[in-house]
């Protein structure tokens, strides 16, 4: 199973535990999570970073993003670090890591 981070930050392809599936009711983290909403995000943001700042993550890769205020939103700075989430995934004994993703292009649009 994939457990995707930010558009800035890595994914990781995992393996279950199979032994703890009933201890985590079947379930694991499906990303890395939001640390703000996305209100909280652009007004944070939007007074530090261009819309150009934040078309190149840390990473490298290119982010394509046609809607000026979701590019704020969905910055990597408004997701928990991945790092951390998979580390407590792995010390609990739910998965293990079977590859680290480095994203290559992120294209961002709304939901209709």
């Amino acid at each position: 199973m994939t457990i995707p981070g930010s558009r800035g930050d890595f994914s990781y392809l995992v393996e279950p535990i199979a032994e703890a599936a009933d201890h985590a009711l079947h379930s694991l983290a499906h990303g890395a999570g939001r640390k703000w909403s996305r209100k909280d995000a652009y007004a944070r943001l939007s007074r530090r970073f261009s819309v150009a700042d934040l078309q190149r993550t840390a990473l490298g890769s290119q982010v394509v993003c046609e809607d000026r205020r979701l590019i704020f939103e969905e910055a990597p700075d408004a997701y928990k670090d991945i790092g951390m989430v998979i580390a407590d995934l792995e010390h609990a004994g739910l998965i293990r890591v079977i590859a680290k993703l480095r994203p290559l292009l992120s294209y961002k649009t709304r939901a209709a």
